[in-house]
């Protein structure tokens, strides 16, 4: 989020026609008592009348808004306005065609009609159709703007000023804000709560911000100020980004996709191929991949807590929590949720392959394969005891540390969190969490047994894939439980309260150690 510009700035360039003076208008919007309870109601299913834009008069008391365009957009906006008790006025260039699109307490009018009392007018078109409203300039005069649109990509790489700015430029005597061009029509029509609540709002004028804003809580929102108007091409940026904070989780988890496939398609296909002669590309689709998946969750999840490790480290290397973390722990910090979601994500399809593996011809040729070889070696009865209760144990491990990061998982959501206290999420995400680790590693462990230690298990020399992975997870447990030696401990809990190792802030930890534990680690 940009830091408001300081001071206000004018875009005072020849438009469509200049009126002298400006009104200072401010819209009240219903209280709270008449939009209560309503916000929460979907819309969507708000009955379409046909209309022919002579319609009963609203209450004289609603507040008046105007809306230029009769686009999907606008419909939204019109019927989220008429839910919060507002009086909606549309300018089409064609009412008596879009009139039956709009709700029914909605007056559909021409254009000129419609900027005519209202004091508020939003402007859902697009930024070529700008100049078709020139003519409306003297009316316009002194009325607050609200810009709604969005440019493309395209757009917003060719033209050096926002949409916003640009509206700006044409009507100089108007107040432009930006706003509600973050919010999708679905949202406004089902209501925020199945949408982001966020709306961005900018504006060189701050009475017209503190409008728009007011509009915006009374139709459920949340106004954000994201300052003067120069920050409207920020603003029009927001939806053109495709999920920015899961770029480099994203990248990380390909990474360590792509490098234990090529290990593992080494260890156990090709490898085969060149000692023996045999052809186990068969593998490539399932079985590889499903041993590729595990070792990208396990470390993954590793990496989720390992950055608070070397915070902790960190802030007792320095004796304070007052200096700020390098630039790369401090987004590495701000990336653990994604790359824990992307850890679940990778350990629920592992989940789902091991469940296919006995559905595949390849596992049916294996146990026929093996039956015969037990008759040719007129074997009545194969059993090995220690084989069996690994795998019971590798499995019920397994089983655990998948329910316990599903718990990871759905905490992480907003509405989940939202409804947990500090104390309650803290011990889920972290405490919790690092119990989904240790599951991990034993579930991990007993796949390996004493794999580690047989010279067949080195393929091409290269050790067996789950030695590599539970390098970081162990650095990070045994960092864990280092941690929780007093020494350290109690050093870590004054840091976190306040102290500092050459400052002046010096006082000794509660005579009771519990209070210490529940400090919040900030």
């Amino acid at each position: 989020m940009a830091d408001e510009a300081s001071g206000a700035q004018d875009f005072f360039t020849p438009g469509c026609g200049e009126s002298p003076g400006m009104k200072d208008r401010t819209l009240h919007p219903p209280s709270a008592t008449q939009v209560s309870g309503e916000m929460d109601k979907p819309l969507i299913s708000c009955r379409l009348v046909d209309s022919d834009g002579s319609l009963a008069e609203t209450p004289s008391e609603a507040p008046k808004v105007g809306i230029l365009g009769s686009g999907d957009f606008a419909r939204s906006l019109v019927t989220r306005l008429v839910g919060s008790g507002f009086s909606v006025v549309v300018g089409s260039r064609n009412p008596k065609r879009t009139a039956g699109l709009f709700p029914s307490a909605a007056q559909v009018t021409f254009q000129a009609e419609a900027v005519d009392s209202p004091d508020v007018i939003f402007v859902a078109m697009f930024r070529e159709h700008y100049s078709s409203l020139c003519g409306l300039s003297d009316q316009l005069a002194g009325k607050i703007l609200v810009d709604v649109s969005n440019p493309t990509e395209q757009e917003h790489l060719r033209h050096r000023e926002s949409n916003a700015e640009y509206l700006a430029s044409l009507f100089p005597t108007c107040t432009v804000v930006k706003a509600f061009n973050v919010i999708s029509a679905w949202t406004l029509q089902s209501g925020p709560r199945d949408g982001n609540r966020q709306v961005p709002i900018c504006s060189d004028h701050p009475e017209a911000k503190r409008a728009v804003s007011e509009m915006v809580q009374a139709m459920g929102f949340m106004p954000v100020d994201m300052g003067s108007l120069v920050s409207a091409r920020e603003v029009e940026a927001m939806p053109l980004r495709l999920l920015p904070g899961w770029k480099v989780p994203a990248l990380l988890a390909l990474g360590l996709f792509i490098f234990f496939y090529i290990y593992n398609f080494v260890r156990d296909v090709l490898q085969p191929y060149v000692r023996d002669g045999k052809s186990k590309f068969y593998k490539l689709p399932v079985s590889v991949v499903n041993t590729t998946l595990p070792c990208v969750a396990y470390v993954l999840l590793s990496l989720v807590y390992l950055p608070g490790v070397l915070a902790a480290a960190l802030q007792l290397h320095r004796g304070t929590k007052y200096r700020r973390f390098p630039d790369w722990l401090d987004h590495w910090l701000q990336h653990r949720k994604q790359i824990g979601l992307l850890s679940f994500f990778c350990a629920a399809l592992h989940a789902l392959y091991s469940f296919c593996l006995p559905l595949g011809r390849v596992n049916r040729y294996e146990v026929v394969n093996l039956a015969i070889k037990q008759v040719l070696a007129n074997k009545s009865h194969l059993w090995i005891e220690e084989e069996v209760w690994r795998m019971e144990i590798y499995l019920s491990l397994g089983v655990l540390a998948l329910g316990t990061l599903s718990q990871l998982a759905v905490t992480s959501l907003p509405s989940i969190a939202n409804s947990l206290n500090w104390r309650e999420f803290s011990f889920v995400q972290s405490t919790l969490g690092f119990v989904a680790l240790v599951l991990s590693t034993l579930h991990t462990l007993t796949y390996g047994w004493t794999r580690a230690f047989e010279d067949s298990h080195y393929k091409f020399y290269l050790p067996p894939t789950f030695t590599l992975t539970l390098l970081v997870p162990c650095v990070v447990i045994l960092a864990k439980g280092l941690f929780l030696l007093p020494c350290f401990r109690r050093k870590l809990s004054r840091i976190r309260r306040g102290w500092e190792k050459d400052g002046g802030v010096k006082f000794a930890l509660p005579v009771d150690h519990t209070l210490a534990q529940k400090t919040s680690h900030v």
